[in-house]
Formats: structure tokens, C-alpha cells, sequence
């Protein structure tokens, strides 16, 4: 690597000769795909940060994967340590226990299909009202569609969700 090379291409150079290993060593230490993106980003960075310091007693490559190595098992001590007990988590503070949870995300998918069905003036009825919480003389200005429209469009739209989804009501 070219030490008197500008700042960004030292940074490119770094990415492209060693991002996979790099990433490789993340993974294999945090072992989610996600996690180890943001790990490797942040090894990265640090030794670009770091790299006018490098005092060559080790292939430069090597150093990387040790500063991704550290990077990584600081990670995984952050995210420990910020792990608390089960009853202590925001879900069971609020009163929302996982199950609600998984129930709230089959009603959202049902409405979602349910949704699909309606043509495209009414959904977009349905989702001012009912989920932007907008008013008839609201919707019928946004969508320049007269007001008798509006409600006889959400009147059909309701009674169609409703037989969709078992007796929905707004």
C-alpha cells in the first residue's frame, strides 16, 4: 500500500484488497451478516485512522484482521452488556408480551392482503382515514376527488374489509 498516497485513495485501496477478509473475520466472530457489515465498516475506519502508525512489524493485512478481530469482540461485549433479564425488557414494561406481538403482525399482514384487494382510489381512501387519520373534506382535497365519493368509496371499502377480515372495524 502506498503510504504517500492521498487519504482516499488509502482508503480504497484498503477496502478492495481487504473487505472480504475482513468481513470474514467479523462474521465469524459475531456470526450475523448484518452485524458483521457494520463491524467490518468500523474496523475499517479504524485502521485507516490508524494507518500512520503502522509501523510494518506485521503484513498489513494482518494487522487489519486484528484490529477487525478487536473491533468485533468489543462488539460482542457491548451488545452483552447491554442485555438485560426478560422481565425487564421495553416490551414487558409497556404491557406488549411477544405473543401480542406475533398477533399484531398477523392482523397487520391480513389487513395488508385485505388491502390489496381494494382498487386504488379506495385503499387509498382507507389508508388517509383510517391510518393517517385524516378527515373526509382532508381526503377528498388530497386525492381532488369529491367528498360524496370519499364516503360512499370508505362505506364499500370498510364493508369489504370487514368481510375479508372477519367483522374489522375501524
Amino acid at each position: 500500500m502506498d503510504t504517500d498516497a492521498p487519504p482516499a485513495e488509502q482508503l480504497e485501496a484498503l477496502v478492495r484488497d481487504h473487505l472480504d477478509a475482513v468481513y470474514r473475520v467479523a462474521y465469524s466472530v459475531v456470526r450475523d451478516s448484518a452485524l458483521a457489515e457494520d463491524v467490518a465498516q468500523d474496523a475499517i475506519l479504524k485502521a485507516w485512522k490508524a494507518l500512520p502508525t503502522f509501523r510494518g512489524d506485521s503484513s498489513l493485512r494482518s494487522w487489519m484482521l486484528r484490529i477487525t478481530h478487536n473491533t468485533a469482540i468489543s462488539t460482542m461485549r457491548r451488545r452483552r452488556e447491554e442485555l438485560r433479564e426478560p422481565d425487564l425488557l421495553p416490551e414487558r414494561e409497556q404491557g406488549i408480551t411477544t405473543e401480542k406481538r406475533v398477533v399484531d403482525s398477523l392482523s397487520l399482514d391480513a389487513f395488508e392482503e385485505a388491502l390489496s384487494h381494494l382498487d386504488e382510489l379506495s385503499r387509498a381512501i382507507v389508508v388517509l382515514r383510517e391510518i393517517e387519520g385524516m378527515s373526509y373534506d382532508e381526503i377528498a382535497e388530497t386525492l381532488d376527488v369529491p367528498l360524496p365519493t370519499v364516503k360512499t368509496r370508505l362505506l364499500r371499502a370498510r364493508r369489504t374489509l370487514a368481510t375479508a377480515l372477519e367483522g374489522w372495524k375501524p
